[in-house]
């Protein structure tokens, strides 16, 4: 009843012009955005650490994912959404968590070596005492030259690398120059982040072969040198192994990443020809259930309630630390927009929508098979009935950093409609609009298909150098006034796109993938 009121006088004319073209803002509301998610009411905090201090890590359909998920059911009932459920997708393949761990240099000196398993590979099955030699192995003939002696070993696999000193720190905002500079479009080349990959090194051996080497040879397991610039700040960089979350993978041995610096300390004393010896306990437990789900809820709408727009973050994250800028920081950040606009009693028009995936770090699994169902074949694009009355959908995945502004995926005419929704937020320090594209997150799927979607400009801080994939990923690394802003920004992109009269503008639709 609340929202059917403020409905009507929303059309009466409460809902405020600002000058920058004919988009309306409607300040009354950006006034009771932002008293619910600036102020003491602010959830989003708490919701990061339930995620993260309570259930994560979130590596897809772990248990800690599966519990992490049911908790944000529950919470997101609590809070009044509508249609909250866990939608299954699938298959992914079995989930994987590690539940103990210790590696310990026994011999030439006692001492506690920092380092994780890679996700999906399996145990030591209990406590292992073993020798640890260093091997190449990256050629047939270096196998050749490695047989028989790995076995009952824990074979180094990789070279030492000095981390470079921290001279010009780590965390940082955009500068005022940087983001001017952003603002200009991409001449040549690529931007963007993004997964890269490139074909097999001819004369080398792939990595299953060398695995099944390292099996046959009957080493006990692997250890490798975190890798990365995040690892000369200390962190670990975690990932990872063969694809052992298919049930019919072949064998493999543990593979473990070390600290660069335990990792090179080992290596220099086998360089003086003095034995290591290291105990070894690594406890990994497998769930079967292939299939995964994404989090999903709603916020019905009124007089456009058959159109939808969508807000999001990926909810998985990887297992060494507890996943909270990548993302539990942008599922908590989209899970208080929802409820700052469920709080305030605004009025939508559209439906909100919720999308929180899982299966992104392993190739945006969740949201592409979402889309898939949803809207349209990528392959063909044969499009769906809900692809036309789409309105847009927003992504949050930079880490934790304050949102600076958007990336507008090559989409010119929603520029001057975003500038005016911009422009309550410059004193948050949203200043920028960059025709720039930005990959490797969830938005990609829905822009894949024609669909207009967004990732937000945000403030790097530590991400790319210190917490991003490492087990530094965790609630500390997390500014609670940036997260507060962010919700709040959101909410109210979501609540003007979810009243305007017209759908977003879109691109022209993209060529079939085949």
């Amino acid at each position: 009843m609340r929202r059917t009121i403020l409905c009507l006088a929303l059309a009466a004319g409460l809902a405020a012009p600002l000058a920058a073209g004919q988009e309306r803002v409607d300040l009354d509301a950006i006034y009771r955005i932002k008293a619910e998610g600036l102020g003491a009411n602010s959830k989003v905090m708490d919701t990061l650490s339930w995620l993260t201090d309570v259930h994560g890590p979130r590596l897809t359909n772990s248990p800690g994912m599966k519990a992490a998920a049911e908790w944000a059911k529950t919470r997101m009932e609590e809070w009044g959404f509508a249609n909250v459920q866990l939608a299954p997708w699938g298959p992914f393949g079995r989930g994987w968590e590690n539940e103990r761990l210790s590696i310990n240099m026994i011999e030439p000196r006692p001492s506690e070596i920092l380092g994780y398993p890679k996700a999906w590979t399996p145990g030591t099955d209990g406590p292992v005492t073993a020798g640890v030699v260093r091997a190449t192995l990256d050629t047939a003939d270096d196998l050749k030259s490695a047989a028989g002696t790995l076995k009952g070993k824990i074979v180094m696999l990789g070279a030492p690398r000095s981390p470079e000193l921290l001279w010009d720190g780590v965390a940082r905002r955009f500068t005022d120059e940087e983001l001017e500079a952003m603002q200009a479009q991409p001449v040549g080349g690529r931007g963007g982040r993004g997964r890269f990959g490139g074909p097999p090194v001819p004369g080398r051996v792939t990595t299953t072969e060398r695995m099944a080497f390292l099996v046959a040879e009957g080493a006990v397991a692997v250890f490798e040198p975190s890798s990365a610039a995040r690892s000369d700040n200390g962190a670990i960089l975690i990932g990872g192994g063969l694809p052992g979350r298919n049930a019919d993978a072949p064998p493999a041995v543990p593979q473990l990443v070390l600290a660069i610096e335990h990792f090179n300390r080992l290596a220099r004393i086998l360089e003086k020809n003095v034995p290591v010896t290291v105990a070894l306990n690594v406890q990994n437990r497998f769930n079967d259930d292939v299939n995964s789900f994404n989090v999903m809820a709603e916020l019905p709408g009124t007089d456009k309630k058959n159109e939808v727009v969508m807000l999001g973050a990926h909810f998985d994250s990887w297992h060494a630390g507890t996943g909270a800028v990548d993302n539990a920081s942008g599922s908590a950040v989209m899970m208080e927009a929802m409820r700052i606009l469920e709080a305030t009693g605004l009025p939508l028009r559209r439906t909100v929508r919720l999308g929180l995936w899982t299966g992104e770090e392993q190739g945006l699994h969740g949201s592409r098979q979402y889309v898939a169902e949803m809207f349209g074949d990528r392959a063909t694009m044969k499009t769906t009935k809900a692809h036309e009355t789409f309105a847009g959908y927003f992504n949050m995945d930079n880490g934790s950093g304050a949102i600076r502004g958007v990336y507008l995926q090559g989409n010119e005419a929603v520029a001057p409609i975003f500038e005016a929704w911009m422009k309550p937020f410059e004193n948050l320090g949203m200043t920028t609009l960059t025709i720039r594209n930005t990959g490797g997150t969830d938005h990609q799927a829905f822009d894949a298909i024609g669909l207009p979607g967004w990732q937000f400009i945000q403030d790097p801080l530590d991400y790319g150098t210190r917490s991003h994939h490492t087990n530094w990923d965790v609630y500390e690394r997390a500014v609670p006034a940036d997260l507060m802003k962010n919700a709040t920004i959101i909410a109210a992109f979501v609540y003007h796109a979810a009243n305007r009269d017209d759908l977003l503008p879109r691109k022209p639709m993209p060529q079939a993938a085949r």
